[in-house]
């Protein structure tokens, strides 16, 4: 069987230096906010050319507490709305609901999957406050144009990274162009840990002071409680497994590139919708997700042939049983999306001659 995704092989390659990395902080006494953290927040932080990071718990919390956040500042109060794709996986949504925020559903560009500047622009009311995009499945949103339009409305931009590490336009990466990022430390994610872990980041100074100050329990100073916080920190063993990982994410993401330009060049099976790519780094392709008519046939087709395929994403957030007030919306192209999206494995670790199995498998589908 070809794996969808292997992570013991993935993080087999950097077995030695997870285990010096872990021993050093098992070693070290000082297992929540201590140097280790410090240090792969600086490091991000510089990769993704932001000027603060902070680790929190998973990816859901770092967008969560950025809403959370902008409310303590005065800049969100319930009750406004944040435009997000409808599309999403549904933690994008799930952070606006959580704050007493109003999301409000657009349809995605039918090429890139992600938010359409076109749509974003007649959706933006008196009541809109934010914007938050969601680079999905690797691809940066058109993030010049959405910030042109966050510009002209004075609106703030949360960009969701989850999915997007790397990813840039212009030398310019994901989690540098909103006004805060949030990312998800996934084991599946192309920057994975070994466990839940998040980040947000950003160039303004005082949200990352409100953020660290949310994310423990409300507190700057122990015992000392500015907000009624949380409990959302990224700890010492996960920010050391992080801080490996890193130094190999481009070359890692070099070979997703590698695949994808493989698959996209001979795959040549007209029932088999491509995804399209202009050979930019706006693509680190976390996932590489094909849509067919006939998806079940072509998964079917697929595990027989020795091939492992996963959907991403089933159900859209607004057939959600959570969110059955959406239920009704009319949101048809997002719909089609969930009922046709297959995602063919991406591995960096993948072996061309794997590569050419999958291909062959896609193409004789019939």
């Amino acid at each position: 069987m070809i794996k969808f995704l292997d992570l013991q092989k993935i993080n087999h390659e950097f077995r030695e230096e997870l285990l010096a990395a872990c021993a050093s902080v098992i070693d070290s006494g000082w297992y929540i906010s201590g140097g280790g953290l410090a240090a792969f927040e600086r490091d991000f932080a510089r990769y993704c050319g932001a000027e603060h990071c902070i680790g929190v718990a998973n990816g859901l919390d770092a967008l969560v507490l950025t809403l959370r956040a902008w409310k303590e500042l005065g800049r969100l109060k319930d009750g406004d709305e944040v435009i997000v794709p409808a599309n999403t996986y549904i933690a994008s949504v799930l952070a606006i609901t959580e704050n007493r925020l109003v999301p409000v559903l657009v349809e995605p560009d039918e090429h890139s999957y992600n938010l359409s500047p076109t749509k974003v622009r007649s959706a933006v009311t008196e009541r809109t406050r934010a914007i938050l995009p969601v680079h999905l499945y690797g691809r940066l949103a058109d993030m010049p144009e959405l910030m042109a339009i966050a510009d002209q409305h004075n609106l703030l931009v949360l960009e969701d990274s989850a999915q997007a590490h790397g990813a840039s336009i212009g030398g310019r990466r994901a989690g540098s162009w909103g006004h805060a990022s949030g990312f998800s430390f996934y084991p599946g994610k192309n920057l994975g840990a070994l466990g839940d872990a998040g980040a947000i980041t950003t160039n303004d100074a005082k949200l990352a002071e409100v953020l660290c100050a949310l994310r423990n329990y409300g507190s700057h100073e122990k015992y000392k409680n500015l907000y009624t916080g949380v409990n959302s920190r990224l700890d010492e063993i996960q920010a050391a497994m992080l801080s490996v990982k890193l130094k190999y994410l481009d070359e890692h993401v070099s070979r997703r590139r590698h695949i994808a330009r493989a698959y996209l060049d001979e795959v040549k099976n007209p029932a088999v919708q491509l995804p399209t790519w202009e050979n930019t780094e706006q693509h680190v392709w976390h996932l590489f997700v094909v849509r067919s008519s006939r998806r079940s046939e072509l998964q079917e087709h697929l595990t027989a042939a020795g091939v492992q395929t996963l959907i991403h994403y089933p159900i859209p957030p607004h057939k959600q049983d959570a969110y059955r007030n959406y239920s009704s919306l009319s949101l048809p192209l997002t719909e089609r999306i969930h009922q046709e999206v297959l995602s063919l494995p991406m591995d960096p670790t993948l072996s061309m001659d794997e590569v050419g199995g999958v291909i062959d498998a896609l193409n004789s589908f019939k």
